[in-house]
């Protein structure tokens, strides 16, 4: 049950947003998905969080993207502390609005954000269903006096295999339109990526199968707007998940050592790269604010 305040803020600890097809459930904690049921198909989509792999769903993370080099960022001529993928996947959010199909979340700057990252900011978290699709949007208001800079991405972990009797490496990704694609790694040192050394992606018929080796060096990491739309096929073929992700520069993919999940992972900016030591303002895909101006950008998770 949720109450009501005479602002109208709505405290609830998980909400729940369903239809005849799905039930989703999102978290005050980090405006974190939590639940994806494919009623349908009587099967959970998304990560349970067993922390004994990884202790996440699909954490939102900002406002920092992955590791900075030697986990600090330059702003000003000033060095800021962070550790990866930043602090709001960590933070408890307000819930301000819930309906039938969205409910919004709310993150405040408040005196600790500021000292790992300088500036005041609105961050607001919508997450909306309609049918099958389920639509996150992030909504950034740059509340300070001075242009600001980030980066801000998704981490959602898929189930895989999802099907009883069958093992991860009979899953397939899939991809839109492509032939191949060009990924690098991540320096093991560091969390950084190496982007001098690339390798390829070869598709068959837009798909490739998911190798128990893949993700043996980390996460894979897609930049220059290569993925517009990523999903995850079961054994006969068929896509059960797919992200929508038009106008994102950069892809993460992901799985933890034996883990029984994939992430796809939509990035409006990534990771730094290894030995980087500029300005934040000057990483490629850095995200810019000026005062009182909104960043807008969203993704959709399609059950299939």
């Amino acid at each position: 049950t949720c109450l009501k305040s005479n602002i109208m803020e709505v405290f609830c600890m998980i909400h729940t947003l369903e239809n005849d097809q799905l039930r989703v459930k999102i978290a005050d904690h980090g405006a974190e998905l939590s639940e994806i049921y494919d009623k349908t198909n009587d099967r959970q989509v998304l990560w349970n969080a067993d922390p004994a792999y990884w202790k996440r769903h699909a954490p939102v993370l900002f406002p920092n993207v992955g590791r900075y080099y030697e986990d600090h960022c330059l702003i000003n001529g000033n060095s800021y502390t962070s550790g990866q993928h930043g602090f709001a996947r960590d933070m408890e959010f307000t819930c301000t609005d819930k309906n039938d199909t969205s409910v919004t979340h709310l993150l405040e700057s408040t005196a600790g954000t500021q000292k790992i990252w300088p500036y005041a900011f609105q961050l607001s978290i919508t997450h909306t269903l309609n049918g099958r699709d389920l639509t996150v949007s992030w909504k950034v208001v740059n509340k300070d006096q001075e242009t600001m800079y980030f980066t801000i991405g998704a981490h959602p972990a898929f189930n895989v295999p999802v099907l009883p009797d069958t093992v991860q490496s009979q899953y397939h990704l899939t991809f839109n339109g492509e032939k191949e694609l060009t990924y690098c790694l991540l320096d093991p040192n560091h969390g950084t990526a190496i982007p001098d050394k690339t390798y390829t992606f070869s598709l068959t018929n837009n798909s490739c199968p998911i190798d128990e080796h893949m993700f043996d060096h980390d996460a894979l990491v897609f930049d220059n707007g290569q993925i517009t739309k990523a999903g995850i096929a079961l054994p006969d073929g068929t896509p059960y998940v797919e992200i929508s992700c038009e106008g994102f520069p950069n892809f993460g993919i992901w799985a933890a050592a034996g883990a029984p999940f994939v992430c796809l992972e939509p990035w409006m900016g990534r990771c730094d790269n290894t030995g980087y030591d500029k300005e934040l303002s000057q990483k490629p895909n850095i995200n810019e604010l000026k005062p009182d101006e909104i960043f807008d950008q969203s993704y959709m998770i399609s059950v299939k």
